[in-house]
């Protein structure tokens, strides 16, 4: 251990304390003896100890352990992970004890394995998990870095390709160069493999309908060979080629035709014989192809919409038909129609996703939507609560419209171990849903089972929502699944419900443990009037047993493949039990807001049968009535788009008289038309492109539309949309950054800002990340950057043959400073405090000073041996003789006061003392007194009486207790 000081010089100050403590010691001071030696004592060393602060006191080790930090790329590139673990584990093994190591993985991201530590690298500790879509090599490095904790002997140690996309690792290297960090390399040399890549697909961005075009596509192989070039269009194959390729770059023209109008997406995918990579065989484009429109019919019941596709027909309106379960999961592909049409489709027949997609759809990219009723539409579809009742003008809440005969409803939930995860969350959500759609006069109860039932909430009325659905929440999994002790104490608590209506829904997604008992409790339903149905989540539910429950008590029994689908069956359950949203007497239609469709509804209106009840949304414009008044037709702009309400049917059950109208199908059309993009073609000029994981936007203004303010939003095939601020580089041209995490596809919709007015630029255009950047073929020498690299920073170039080598460097020591000022400060402070004591109180300071020293370890240990020796002759004696001469000091001063004043005679003579009396004023005067008095030879006095001497032996032994209470 060293001393430093960080002002030196400052030490000088030393020299005028010396002689200020000597002059304080020197001169006139207010406290005498001891009190002033502790005094100038106490000050002399706080003023030392300010002075060692001031002078920036600091003790030092010199320290030569080595840290070393493991940084290993996890990207798709390095594909034999397990062998750089390998030799990293071994690497550690290398080490010496107080030697620490850390650990850092990277791909997109970069994360912490193993903190820094002297303990070794086991595979425990290793396998963090990254986006390994991606490198970046420089966030690895300043991850890394930060985990040093010591200012010398730091070495990081990468093992990568090279094959960085984002960012620059040389620009992260010479950070680490200023703070003396090291980094050494492996590089990690993949051997050479066939490998084609299709590169880039070029097509234009807007085209006409029925226009020539050519595809021109780009592809990389490794080797020579032939391959099959195939093209498809929206899924759909419209082309093949038999292409011969060569090594390197190869480029192919083919032709194409716009066949349909809307946004389109184009893939060019390749197959090549030998070809051991298949990740990076396609890329895609999107273009948007001006005609007629398009719009999607989903049906749900088939062959149901024939009197749709006859009003679509007449209007020239091009239309596709399919049923709820092929709706598309990728954003992209709704951007091919103009408008969706659901005709009379339940919600447990759309998925949650689905639903999803269809109003960000809407809201943000202008497709239009219109809803057709039936009995399995709006609030009899289970639509309550669902990112389509938010696009729709009406909503599904009849709350205070009509009397709605009062329901008991029992909710049964499997809770078992295999409900765990997304399962009972659906599920627990379908619950709360269904208690928020009904009525505080309704009765409500949940019961949770596995092997036995669990009462979440006793049967009871809705008089406190909020309580009821937070023990909803609160529902656990666990445990096995037994269905009937369920079911039965369920039908036993709703016969004591008092309600119009009583139903119980049975969820499950597994099989029982009895299956006897069941047509005991069918009975008891069917003679008290209580329904039931069965949701059964997945194939592995009982099929055959849930369908028997729910057939036995006149319910309905769903099998539900997509579990985002049961808020909605839930909510339709709830519904139908009511059985009010249907309104089934005659009216004609009452005007309301007729608008730009007053011409098509003058001159007297058809007669309607029957809709489904809903409440229009403050904002919707109701065009038509019933006298409930309920809306039968309803609009609203939603966002960038538009949707329709029609809550009657079109198959002629409930509007026979308006299928036959003269003026239906001019009606119709309008109504599909009005929902329709708002635009003929976007007024911008969109380019995008991909570097690494960011997309650089560059939007040209065309003629004089320039908004003041514009942003992009974008949607990828998850549905989340990301909004980019996009900023005007120059007149009429945007840009904005936007970062991704992953390959797809993207649509982008603009919309801007002018005169403080909203404008709708549309779905200009899409792009697409193919796959990751990880799996293209290498264009440069990676392995020369990672060279660099350790030359910038003084390190060294490692192999996979000798992973011991990672620890054979020279170390140079460096100081590990240890800082005093806090303690010197506190010290100071403590003995100033004491130094105040000293000088104001009047406390026996002797005293206290003696007590200390003698609670000192070495005093006890020095009057432990004179205990000891009090044993010998000799040590007694000399006790002995030391009392009898003090005794003889106080007694000549006794006689010497006694004798001037008559009182009493002198003692009896004893032996002179070894050394002068310490009797104070009092002593001085008798022994001046004895000097005075002549040396002649006088006899001893007479003893006197007993009683005569008492006064002078009563103080002679005050005077020794006095002495024996000082010595204790």
């Amino acid at each position: 251990m060293g001393v430093q000081f960080d002002h030196p010089l400052l030490l000088l100050l030393l020299i005028p304390l010396v002689f200020g403590a000597r002059y304080a010691y020197r001169s006139d001071f207010r406290l005498l003896g001891g009190r002033k030696k502790w005094a100038i004592g106490l000050r002399i060393t706080i003023v030392t100890l300010l002075i060692l602060l001031l002078a920036g006191l600091r003790t030092y080790t010199l320290v030569k352990d080595k840290e070393v930090v493991f940084l290993s790329d996890r990207s798709a590139s390095m594909r034999e992970s397990s062998s750089v673990s390998a030799w990293m584990m071994k690497a550690s093994e290398g080490k010496e004890p107080k030697d620490s190591i850390g650990a850092v993985s990277l791909g997109l991201d970069a994360v912490v394995e193993k903190n820094l530590d002297t303990s070794l690298l086991t595979e425990g500790s290793l396998g963090g998990k990254v986006n390994p879509g991606f490198t970046h090599l420089e966030k690895g490095l300043q991850l890394a870095a930060s985990l040093f904790g010591g200012q010398g002997n730091r070495h990081v140690v990468l093992i990568s390709d090279g094959e960085e996309n984002i960012g620059e690792v040389l620009n992260g290297a010479k950070l680490l160069k200023e703070r003396g960090i090291t980094v050494d390399v492996l590089p990690y040399d993949e051997p050479d493999r066939k490998d084609v890549s299709v590169e880039s697909l070029q097509i234009p961005e807007k085209l006409y309908l029925a226009e020539s075009f050519t595809f021109d596509v780009l592809i990389s192989s490794t080797y020579s060979g032939t391959g099959e070039l195939r093209l498809y269009e929206d899924n759909t194959e419209i082309g093949r080629k038999t292409v011969a390729l060569e090594q390197g770059e190869n480029r192919f023209a083919l032709q194409g035709m716009a066949r349909a109008p809307g946004l389109h997406r184009y893939r060019a995918e390749i197959f090549a014989e030998g070809d051991e990579q298949s990740a990076n065989n396609a890329n895609y484009a999107f273009t948007r192809v001006s005609g007629s429109p398009k719009v999607l019919i989903v049906e749900g019941k088939s062959g149901t919409s024939s009197n749709l596709e006859n009003v679509l027909q007449s209007g020239l309106i091009d239309y596709s038909v399919i049923d709820p379960g092929l709706l598309p999961s990728e954003m992209a592909k709704y951007a091919a129609y103009d408008s969706i049409i659901f005709n009379n489709v339940s919600g447990d027949q759309v998925g949650g996703k689905q639903m999803e997609m269809i109003e960000g759809a809407v809201r943000s990219y202008g497709i239009g939507f219109m809803m057709v009723g039936g009995e399995d539409s709006f609030g009899m579809g289970g639509y309550y609560k669902t990112p389509i009742e938010k696009l729709l003008p009406v909503s599904m809440e009849l709350e205070g419209k009509r009397e709605i005969p009062s329901l008991g409803l029992i909710l049964v939930i499997d809770r078992s171990g295999s409900m765990s995860g997304d399962k009972i969350e659906l599920a627990k959500e379908s619950a709360m849903r269904t208690v928020e759609l009904l009525r505080p006069k309704d009765t409500v109860g949940v019961v949770a089972f596995d092997d036995q039932p669990w009462w979440v909430v006793e049967p009871q009325k809705l008089d406190d929502k909020d309580s009821v659905i937070a023990k909803i929440g609160s529902i656990p999994s666990a445990g096995g699944t037994d269905i009937y002790p369920a079911v039965a104490s369920a039908t036993e608590k709703i016969l004591d419900i008092s309600a119009q209506r009583k139903h119980i829904i049975l969820l499950t997604d597994g099989q029982s443990a009895l299956n006897s008992g069941y047509n005991d409790l069918l009975t008891t339903m069917n003679e008290e009037k209580i329904t039931m149905s069965t949701v059964a989540v997945g194939d592995d539910a009982d099929v055959q047993l849930l369908q028997t429950l729910a057939k036995g008590a006149k319910g309905r029994y769903y099998l539900v493949k997509d579990a985002t689908t049961l808020p909605a069956i839930f909510s339709r359950e709830a519904a139908m039990i009511a059985r009010t949203y249907i309104v089934d007497k005659p009216f004609v239609p009452a005007l309301v807001q007729t608008g730009d469709w007053q011409d098509l509804l003058s001159g007297g209106l058809p007669k309607i049968y029957g809709y489904v009840a809903a409440t229009a949304k403050s904002t919707a414009q109701t065009v038509l009535a019933s006298p409930e008044p309920d809306p039968l037709l309803a609009r609203w702009q939603y966002g960038s788009g538009r949707s329709v309400a029609w809550t009657s049917d079109l198959t002629g059950k409930w509007s026979r008289d308006w299928v036959e109208w003269a003026k239906f199908s001019d009606l119709f059309t309008e109504m599909v038309k009005w929902t329709f993009p708002q635009f003929t073609a976007s007024p911008y000029e969109v380019n995008t492109v991909v570097q690494g994981n960011e997309v650089h936007f560059e939007v040209k203004a065309e003629g004089d539309m320039v908004p003041e303010e514009l942003e992009a939003v974008v949607a990828g095939e998850d549905s989340q949309e990301t909004r980019i601020p996009l900023v005007q580089s120059s007149p009429g041209v945007y840009t904005g950054i936007m970062e991704v995490s992953s390959s797809g596809s993207f649509l982008i919709n603009l919309q801007g800002k002018s005169g403080g007015e909203s404008i709708d630029g549309g779905t200009g255009t899409g792009f697409v990340i193919p796959y990751s950047p990880e799996y293209h073929l290498r264009t440069e020498d990676s392995q020369e950057k990672l060279q660099t690299l350790a030359e910038l920073t003084g390190g060294r170039v490692l192999t996979w043959e000798n992973p011991q080598a990672v620890f054979e460097f020279t170390t140079k020591p460096y100081k590990s400073l240890r800082d005093w000022d806090y303690a010197l400060l506190v010290a100071a402070l403590m003995l100033w405090l004491v130094d105040i004591a000293v000088r104001r109180l009047a406390l026996p300071w002797g005293r206290m000073a003696e007590a200390l020293l003698a609670a000192m370890p070495w005093r006890r240990r020095a009057d432990s041996r004179a205990a000891a020796g009090q044993g010998q002759p000799g040590a007694s004696a000399e006790a002995d003789a030391g009392l009898a001469r003090l005794a003889a000091r106080k007694s000549r001063a006794a006689a010497f006061y006694g004798g001037a004043g008559g009182d009493a005679a002198p003692p009896k003579a004893q032996a002179p003392p070894a050394r002068p009396p310490i009797g104070g004023a009092a002593g001085e005067l008798a022994g001046s007194a004895r000097a005075a008095q002549p040396q002649a030879k006088t006899p001893p006095p007479a003893s006197p009486p007993q009683e005569e001497a008492a006064p002078g032996a009563e103080r002679l032994g005050r005077l020794l207790d006095a002495k024996r209470r000082g010595k204790r």
